[in-house]
């Protein structure tokens, strides 16, 4: 079935909704309440019943939070939606660069001494919490702990969802959840523990070797969990288990509803660990009012050898990826074909790609929410198409197209970026210095222990050297059927994580122009051992894992050094032979003019 496209919600349903959060606020005495994206496991994606920020702004970017005083509502939105915002959002809500302006600032401009903020405490991670008091308390502001105002004034709520459970294959995990959990709790009790509390969902999907449908286009089953140190393990969910996933789970594996976690956490003692990081302020203020429970503060233990993927994991993505990018090289040469009537549109354009991914026989689901932006509407690094802003694809016009796949065996992302006719030579200096930085990243080679913040420049500074760039991070982590946006590693001038070798990043730099092109190129790499040279030095590298036509058009051969049209021509060398023999006659012909050498 293909991906639906939502009609932009009505412009008028925001002021009346934003009212009667108002008047619940008052109900409730708190003269400010925080309404943030995520949910109560930190999900960047998350089920209808948890779109709360969406329901009240209708911003539907993947990150941001709003914040409503009686008199004004900021919605708080990083680089990546500075556009998007500004035609999502009605007149009423103001548009709040983030980072740049913190929210606890922001607050304590707006309020005074006296005032009360609220907010629900599942909804905000202990760290949060522990800023953004300290920021109003500093002002004479206080953070109260509420029920969810937002919910009290949601008509018609959506269910949480209550999906099926699935068995991951062990031979796609390359270890088993017995063995996971043993290992893990081993380490728990050498450092003290005798619990910890899991609760984000893909931590928990990874440790059990189990996925789920409880959230749009991600394999996870929405839940939390307490690892103990003897290694069982109790889960707390809606998601549904057959006789297949009771087997396989097995006795140590207990399975509760989802609502029963505080009580379970009440029957506890001794040490219990919780990674303030990503915990809910909830989780924390329920052991803290048991008596002779020891609260210890950690990373979530799953979150570092997820990962570092198994090397079946790495095997058995680039049987993925190999899938995948056929399925783009049938639809980049269909487009070719299409697009220069100027009858396509942007979400004709997607629905054909996800149709070629279908016709793999192999694809579960997309991976997230194709990116099918033409002209200015790719300007938009994150756009989503909708029935009320879907254009045509009109010649001399870029076209850009994010996508990806999930496959029981792993987990794709691919940006191309197009040309529709002839490109201008601006199409073509900026779309070449946007592949400069992408070849950049692929071929580095750096010691061990360096970090995203480390290798970020390498991707923008043939941008920076014209005076451009783009105001999102060069890469995120990828899981292997699961999340496409993975933790903690990232190529980003904020993440201090050290890459380790079996990582999966994305390798996306990306130039946009507001009102006029937007333009991306994605592979997926994963960090490796590098070869030995010169004195021995232990040293990483890159292996890249996606396998699809650049294209050439919009290639400025000129500003390319001979090293950067190697790599494009072996690049193009490698794509012709692992694809050739997997895509139709049509396909092939195109394929081969497509990875000409330059």
């Amino acid at each position: 079935m293909f991906q639906s496209f939502e009609a932009k919600s009505s412009p008028d349903q925001g002021p009346p909704r934003l009212k009667a959060l108002r008047a619940q606020m008052a109900k409730s005495d708190v003269d400010a309440f925080v309404v943030p994206r995520a949910d109560a496991h930190q999900g960047e994606y998350v089920a209808p019943c948890d779109e709360r920020l969406a329901w009240l702004t209708g911003f539907t970017g993947s990150a941001g939070f709003a914040a409503i005083t009686q008199d004004l509502a900021g919605v708080f939105i990083d680089g990546r939606y500075r556009v998007q915002v500004k035609s999502q959002v009605a007149d009423e809500f103001t548009p709040v660069h983030w980072p740049e302006i913190k929210l606890g600032p922001w607050l304590v401009k707006y309020l005074k001494k006296g005032n009360k903020v609220g907010i629900d405490p599942w909804l905000h991670t202990v760290t949060e919490v522990r800023g953004l008091r300290a920021a109003l308390e500093s002002a004479g502001v206080s953070l109260v702990m509420t029920p969810n105002l937002v919910d009290a004034v949601w008509d018609n709520r959506p269910d949480r969802p209550k999906a099926p459970l699935l068995v991951h294959s062990v031979e796609v995990a390359g270890e088993g959840s017995a063995d996971k959990r043993a290992r893990l709790a081993s380490d728990l009790k050498d450092q003290g523990s005798d619990a910890v509390v899991l609760t984000l969902p893909d931590s928990i999907c990874w440790l059990l070797n189990i996925r789920g449908s409880d959230i749009p286009r991600n394999p996870l089953a929405q839940g939390f969990a307490v690892l103990h140190g003897s290694g069982k393990v109790a889960f707390f969910t809606n998601a549904t288990a057959d006789e297949a996933v009771n087997a396989h789970l097995g006795s140590n594996v207990s399975l509760h509803p989802y609502d029963g976690l505080a009580a379970y956490l009440e029957t506890l003692s001794g040490t219990v660990q919780i990674d303030p990081g990503s915990a809910p302020e909830a989780v924390h203020a329920v052991l803290v009012a048991v008596d002779g429970i020891e609260i210890v503060e950690g990373d979530d233990p799953c979150v570092l050898p997820k990962a570092r993927k198994t090397q079946a994991e790495i095997a058995a993505t680039r049987g993925a990826h190999l899938r995948d990018g056929a399925a783009m090289v049938e639809f980049l040469s269909w487009f070719d074909e299409h697009a220069p009537s100027g009858a396509l549109t942007e979400i004709d354009a997607a629905k054909s790609l996800e149709g070629f991914r279908r016709a793999t026989n192999t694809l579960h689901d997309i991976s997230f929410d194709t990116i099918s932006g033409a002209g200015p509407n790719a300007a938009m690094c994150h756009y989503r198409v909708t029935e009320d802003t879907n254009r045509a694809i009109l010649p001399g016009e870029l076209y850009l197209v994010d996508s990806g796949g999930q496959y029981r065996d792993g987990t794709t992302d691919i940006t191309r970026t197009i040309i529709v006719g002839n490109p201008t030579d601006e199409h073509r200096a900026c779309f070449t210095r946007v592949l400069q930085g992408m070849i950049a990243i692929s071929c580095a080679r750096f010691p061990r222990g360096l970090a995203g913040r480390d290798l970020d420049a390498l991707a923008r500074a043939p941008l920076w050297r014209a005076g451009l760039d783009y105001d999102h991070g060069t890469g995120h982590g990828v899981g292997v059927f699961l999340s496409v946006h993975e933790g903690p590693q990232r190529l980003s001038r904020i993440s201090e994580v050290p890459l380790q070798p079996g990582m999966i990043l994305s390798n996306e730099p990306g130039y946009y122009r507001e009102g006029a092109f937007g333009i991306r190129i994605e592979n997926l790499i994963v960090v490796r051992q590098a070869e030995t040279l010169g004195d021995g030095r232990d040293q990483l590298d890159f292996e890249t894992l996606t396998f699809a036509p650049i294209d050439l058009r919009l290639v400025d051969v000129e500003l390319l050094s001979k090293f950067e049209r190697d790599w494009l021509n072996d690049y193009h060398l490698q794509v012709r032979e692992k694809l050739q023999s997997r895509v139709s006659k049509s396909a092939k012909d195109w394929l081969n003019a497509a990875t000409r050498p330059i």
